[in-house]
């Protein structure tokens, strides 16, 4: 067996700011508002706060995808939340998510206002006010539903465990770095089982569930997520990989992944809202 020496924990556990690599400047163990900042607010009942994570995307396609179903109800004004600069603890978005995590929304279509914070949950209260690419009821829907909760829970596994220790901690750890590699690859297979047997996660629909998967494991095709895409031997997956690019050359999809984005473009460059057509990679 073998034998690993370093580090021990202490009987209580104690903040060490310097231990949070690229991120220590914005992670911290209470939760919270650090400073007084209101949020924008735009023309449209819609209001998002967020970034173009992946996390973030899976609302701005759904979003997209409402609109170019034709529910023009689905207009949204898109404000950029920069989690680098601690926008997520101003007090206008705590208010809106008491968990500091993009995305939040708020929706001002009736005269009582609702807000409502973490992707799924976001994703599940569009997808039923909208009554679109959810289904009502029945196996469908329960298909549908059971791979959407897989994606909550396995998602943070890919970009907070497997993402964290491969690139960005202040040290390579081999031990974690195989232990979420192992999980990740492990879904991966998961997922390319099951689109081995058909078109979309849910069969011959386009539903949810696969707007919900895809920012995270189809657009590791795309944008090649923390370097790994050859690390991780993703071209070994066939059928997700067919799945990936099929999906990626829709034109909500591309529009969606272009909302709040921060990278190959100023902050000034990226528009606030849904409608300019302007969007910058």
């Amino acid at each position: 067996m073998p034998q690993f020496s370093g580090y021990s924990p202490p009987k209580v556990w104690q903040w060490d700011r310097a231990s949070g690599g690229r991120f220590s400047n914005i992670n911290r163990p209470v939760g919270g508002a650090t400073h007084e900042k209101d949020l924008p607010l735009g023309n449209h009942p819609l209001q998002l706060y967020s970034l173009g994570t992946p996390n973030g995307v899976k609302v701005t396609i759904l979003l997209e995808e409402l609109l170019a179903h034709g529910i023009d109800e689905a207009e949204y004004d898109a404000h950029m939340i920069d989690f680098f600069e601690g926008e997520q603890f101003g007090s206008g978005f705590v208010e809106i998510n008491p968990n500091s995590k993009i995305p939040a929304l708020m929706d001002y279509s009736d005269t009582n206002p609702v807000r409502v914070f973490e992707s799924g949950a976001i994703l599940m209260y569009l997808c039923e006010k909208f009554d679109a690419f959810l289904p009502r009821e029945g196996l469908k829907r329960c298909e549908c539903l059971s791979w959407m909760f897989w994606l909550t829970s396995s998602a943070p596994l890919f970009g907070g465990g497997f993402g964290h220790f491969y690139q960005y901690a202040p040290v390579k750890i081999r031990y974690a770095i195989n232990r979420y590699s192992l999980e990740i690859k492990r879904q991966f297979d998961v997922l390319n089982s099951r689109l081995s047997q058909g078109e979309y996660l849910c069969g011959s629909d386009y539903t949810v569930a696969d707007i919900a998967v895809w920012p995270w494991y189809g657009a590791m095709f795309v944008e090649n997520f923390y370097a790994a895409a050859e690390f991780l031997d993703i071209e070994a997956y066939a059928h997700l990989k067919r799945w990936a690019h099929k999906l990626g050359e829709r034109d909500a999809v591309n529009r969606g992944r272009k909302v709040n984005r921060t990278w190959g473009a100023s902050k000034d460059q990226v528009p606030e809202r849904h409608s300019d057509a302007d969007f910058h990679d």
